[in-house]
């Protein structure tokens, strides 16, 4: 049975998107970024909203990543060879790799993929997490020490979950990754 797990880099004061909807202050250091791929190496699949697949599927595809540091090539090849499901209602096709599926079938095609898959299904972007938040069983940020003020938050607002802590790593940046599961 697969594990649904939201993951997402969030700034201190838990957002992961600036106000202006800019992801600029989430970007990873190299020693974060290594650790970064070794949990992209381990994942199933990724289930992305339109918003977060957009900007994923055009960096992490582009050739010139190929070309890039090793950490940063590292990235681009387990991201392409990761299967990706894309929930959106406006897109009518997605890139190779991925398969689309209408957001009003979200929630039956994640328990579906629970019982089918073996491993980490990990769900990326606010949004999509918020609807699914009842079926998701593990929560993994990054928090990184930047403080954006504002913008989109991590936990949909008026969020009451139960967790329990069942790994801490800190980064030499001051970077912090915390994985806690759900307690139903």
């Amino acid at each position: 049975m697969g594990t649904l797990v939201y993951a997402m880099n969030t700034s201190l004061d838990g957002y992961v998107e600036d106000p202006t909807g800019g992801i600029d202050f989430s970007e990873p250091d190299e020693e974060v970024h290594r650790f970064a791929n070794q949990q992209t190496r381990d994942t199933a699949a990724f289930l992305f909203g339109r918003g977060l697949y957009d900007v994923m599927e055009d960096y992490w595809t582009a050739p010139a990543r190929a070309d890039e540091e090793d950490v940063t090539a590292e990235f681009a090849r387990f991201y392409v060879e990761t299967p990706r499901i894309v929930f959106s209602d406006s897109l009518t096709s997605v890139a190779p790799g991925c398969r689309l599926v209408r957001r009003a079938d979200a929630v039956a095609e994640v328990v579906r993929l629970k019982e089918e898959t073996e491993g980490d299904l990990a769900v990326g972007g606010a949004a999509l997490a918020a609807s699914l938040l009842d079926l998701i069983d593990e929560f993994r940020m990054t928090v990184l020490p930047s403080f954006t003020g504002g913008g989109t938050p991590y936990f949909p607002l008026g969020t009451e979950l139960r967790l329990r802590r069942l790994e801490q790593r800190t980064f030499d940046s001051g970077a912090v990754y915390l994985r806690y599961a759900r307690i139903r």
